[in-house]
């Protein structure tokens, strides 16, 4: 009897070993998902942000570096310490990011301004990054906007102003969409920086942002297309 108990002991040991890989693997693939919807829902907000009449100067997109597009962030997740909104940074190839759109990594925006405590509504995000400098610091470590680099409430409409002193010596100009309303905003106390689980996932165990950014060997997913053919079509050219 003592023989047919540890028996069934090791028939239950093993299997509870083969079922616990496919036990976790399901939620991994729905992640996987989730990182690729966030990708498609980038290119939507960048495409409908410059199609719409008063969006982005075109001297400034053509001057940016790089570009962050955060979908749908809610503000009611702001809090201290809290939640943050998830998105993509595009930059331009090669070292002196002056090439087309490359692939984009995967970034994540903390909270660190009571405001955003304010409201429940969802609101989109796009930040450009306007010099060498700001791109450079993105890709080593989580960026303070306003501290570590400087940020300012970007202009809108294609023919607005934006060679004042406040644009010029800003590293970052951010714009917020919520409702429909499209205005520059300050994100000023706000952390961006590389999510790198969401990288490895859309790219491979190896991939981090800064190698994504700047090696050709990475590829954008079909689900990043929209975003960085958008890019493309409005500014195929880094302008001096």
């Amino acid at each position: 009897m003592e023989e047919v108990r540890m028996k069934l002991s090791r028939i239950l040991a093993a299997a509870l070993l083969f079922a616990a890989p496919a036990t976790w693997a399901a939620p991994a693939g729905d992640k996987d998902k989730d990182e690729l919807a966030r990708l498609e829902n980038a290119g939507t907000v960048m495409d409908e942000i410059l199609n719409v009449p008063d969006d982005i100067p075109q001297d400034l997109l053509d001057k940016a570096r790089c570009v962050v597009v955060l979908p749908s962030v809610l503000k009611a997740a702001f809090i201290v310490g809290g939640s943050y909104g998830r998105g993509a940074l595009v930059c331009r190839s090669g070292s002196d990011f002056k090439g087309p759109w490359g692939a984009p990594a995967m970034y994540a925006l903390e909270g660190g301004s009571v405001g955003f405590q304010i409201g429940g509504q969802a609101t989109d995000f796009v930040i450009l990054v306007m010099n060498d400098r700001g791109a450079s610091s993105l890709l080593k470590s989580k960026v303070k906007l306003g501290a570590d680099a400087a940020v300012a409430a970007g202009p809108k409409g294609r023919d607005a102003q934006a060679d004042t002193d406040a644009f010029m010596r800003a590293e970052m100009l951010s714009y917020s969409r919520s409702r429909g309303v499209f205005a520059g905003i300050s994100l000023e106390g706000s952390t961006l920086r590389p999510d790198e689980d969401a990288n490895r996932k859309v790219y491979g165990k190896d991939a981090t942002a800064s190698a994504i950014i700047t090696e050709s060997r990475y590829q954008a997913p079909a689900a990043a297309q929209k975003l960085v053919s958008r890019l493309q079509k409005a500014s195929p050219a880094l302008k001096p």
